[in-house]
This record gives structure tokens, sequence and C-alpha cells, in this order.
């Protein structure tokens, strides 16, 4: 089967998006898809960005890597194929699959459908959005963006949601990366195929026990939405209540200086550590004597890679109570209210006096991550889902 895989962010670029597209193309191309009763044939992959590659060789890749192609490339590159897998709504090659009538599945790790920023966010007074788009509520929407981005720049983001959505609902299939994403987009044809990851521990399963005094990490970008404020607050009320922790923040952003004073202004110096951006080795390494990581974020997460990635590793989930994110963690963690600071402090104290719960909930967060979240699962349901397409045939020309 000959699959394109576009994606606007890929490798060298790091990101969620990027490692599950990555994961997804190393696993097709290894993988072989049933030919109607004849013996399986080996899938021929190409993915197709607007990444530059910078240093690295994409020679290294089992497959094909095509870098900002022209339109023309682009149309034959979509016409060769069997079918199209699209990672987040763009519209031409969503254009050029429809009108190629190619079988077009287009994957949702984010709300570009619902939303012109493709956060949920309503930039104002960054709460969560009630539905403007949905609503026909144009005008707030142009208000929303404006606060981050100049007014020609608003009007145009907002006048392609227009074609997105209608190409939107006649494409093959659209894939939400979660239950709750495919609820928010609200499209046609829609299924859910969560992220899979291989299983870290896989040649060395044992975990240290827990840790005295306990210690808990924050990973990810440091941006407003992720909330690390929050947990900053949240550790202060812990603090004075005379419980003893450490807090490490893993990851580096526009907000970290900030961050850094806040904690300062809360009297936080030396229990919380910002250790900046880390990856590979030197990220395992890290989290090696971390018993818990926390997700206090304001937005709706469609599918989170970071607490997949924990759950994995047999770490206990202390998450918002939110989109994907609770989706994610489901029963196997301890969640609590958006924006309260009061009830994330609670779940820290409740896993400072009784830290049995980092092993029991730990053990059951790796056993549903290793359920649900496998990557061979993802593989075999997306190339479950590409022979149905190209059996079906293409586009949905209503």
């Amino acid at each position: 089967m000959k699959i394109l895989i576009y994606t606007d962010d890929f490798a060298p670029s790091i990101g969620g998006v990027q490692t599950i597209t990555a994961i997804l193309a190393h696993g097709l191309a290894d993988a072989r898809s049933p030919a109607n009763g004849r013996p399986a044939e080996v899938n021929e992959v190409t993915v197709v960005t607007r990444t530059p590659a910078g240093s690295m060789d994409d020679a290294r890749f089992g497959f094909r890597v095509v870098r900002f192609p022209s339109k023309r490339q682009l149309y034959r590159l979509i016409r060769r194929a069997d079918v199209i897998h699209i990672s987040g709504p763009a519209i031409l090659p969503m254009a050029i699959g429809y009108l190629l009538r190619k079988p077009v599945v287009v994957e949702h790790d984010g709300y570009q459908a619902v939303c012109p920023l493709g956060n949920y966010l309503h930039l104002p007074d960054r709460s969560l959005c009630p539905g403007h788009f949905q609503n026909g509520n144009y005008l707030e929407c142009y208000r929303c963006q404006s606060v981050e981005m100049s007014r020609a720049r608003s009007i145009r983001n907002l006048a392609l949601m227009f074609p997105r959505r209608w190409l939107l609902k006649r494409i093959a299939v659209n894939v939400g990366a979660s239950d709750h994403t495919g609820r928010r987009v609200a499209l046609p044809r829609t299924q859910t195929i969560y992220h899979g990851i291989e299983d870290p521990l896989a040649a060395a399963p044992a975990r240290a026990s827990a840790n005295s005094p306990v210690q808990f990490a924050y990973l990810g970008r440091l941006i407003p939405e992720k909330g690390v404020d929050l947990l900053l607050r949240a550790a202060a009320i812990a603090q004075k209540s005379g419980r003893d922790f450490s807090l490490r923040i893993i990851g580096d952003g526009p907000q970290r200086r900030e961050l850094e004073n806040l904690a300062a202004q809360l009297s936080l110096n030396g229990r919380v550590e910002f250790l900046g951006y880390r990856t590979g080795e030197q990220l395992i390494e890290t989290l090696e004597t971390v018993s818990v990581n926390v997700i206090p974020s304001r937005w709706e997460e469609a599918c989170p890679l970071t607490a997949i990635e924990q759950m994995m590793r047999g770490l206990l989930i202390i998450a918002t109570e939110l989109g994907g994110t609770a989706e994610v963690v489901g029963d196997a963690g301890l969640k609590f209210p958006i924006d309260d600071a009061d009830a994330l402090a609670a779940c820290i104290s409740r896993v400072i006096d009784h830290p049995e719960l980092i092993r029991s909930l730990g053990d059951a967060a790796r056993r549903r991550a290793l359920d649900v979240f496998s990557k061979d699962e993802m593989m075999h349901r997306h190339l479950e889902l590409y022979g149905h397409c190209v059996h079906a045939g293409g586009a949905v020309h209503e």
C-alpha cells in the first residue's frame, strides 16, 4: 500500500505531534498490509512536511521524506498514493485529495476544525472557549485572535475555517486522538484511534520504590495554558501545611522567568527546581527519582503524549479533570477541577500522606497504558482503517 502522510510539523522539530507522526511512519514502513487474500504487501510510506531538515539526514529514516514540495509536486505525490493521512486539517492536501477522489484520513490532534487558533481557548481571559465558531459568533473569534495577531491575519484565519469545515465533512474519515476530541470537532465519519508508543520498560520492567521526600515533576512547555503557575501555588499551599516534598519543572518556554519569580515570591526556593529542556538519556535519568507526574493544564489537550509516556513508565499521574487528559488518565490516577489550586494541593498532600498510592496507582497507570496506548494497537487500527478506505473508495461527494 502506498501511504502518504502529510504533516506541517515533523523532525527535527520536537513535540507530541512530531513524535507520534514519526512513530506512525516508522511503524507503517515496518508493517505489512493485507492484500485481499494475497500475501501481505510491504507499505511504501512517504512523509510530506513543511519543516526544514536543518542538519538532519533524512536518509536515516526507513521511509521517504519530502520537504517543502511545490503544489505540482504535492499533486503528483497525492495522485500516486493509495491513501492520504493528514496530521491536522491542512486545506491544500485535503482539497487535492478530494479533487482526485482519493481516500483522505485526517487526524485531529487539536481543534483547528472548530477554532481558528486551534487551541479552543478564549484568549482575552485565557478561559476555555464556549464554542464561539460553532455558534456563529465570528466577531468574537476575530477579537480572540486579535490578542496575539494582526487584523489581516485574524480575518484570514477566520475565512479559512469555512473551506476547511466543508472539506472535513467530505473526506473519507476523521480520526480523533481521543473520544473527547471527536466529540469536540463534531464531524461526520469520525472514529477514535489513541496514540501508541513502545514500552520504555520492556527491557527493564522494575521501578524503584517511592523516594522520601516524594518527588513531583511537571514535564512540558512553560506557557500559561499548561498551568504551571497553578502547580506552584498548589505546592505553596502544601508546603504551608508542613509537608515535605520536592518539585522538578522539566521544560522551557516564554513563561520561565515569570514562573521562577513566582516560585521565589511563594518562598519555594529550595523546594522547586527549574531544570530546563531535557531529552533522551538525560530526561530518563532526570525522571528516575520522580514518583509523580503533574499535568495542570488549563486547555483541553487532545491526547497528551507526556501523560501516556509517564503512565507507561509506571508513574502516578495527577491531572486536570479536563478534555483528553482526563480521558487518557481514566481511573488510573488522581484528578482535580480546572484552575483549582486548593484541589491540586489536596491531591499532592494525599500522595505525601499515603505514599502507597505511588505504587498502586502507578501500577494501574502502567497497565492502562499497555492495554490502551500501545504502538501495536495504533498500527493495527490505522492499517485496518486504511484498508477499509482503499476498498470503499475516495472522497464523499455530497
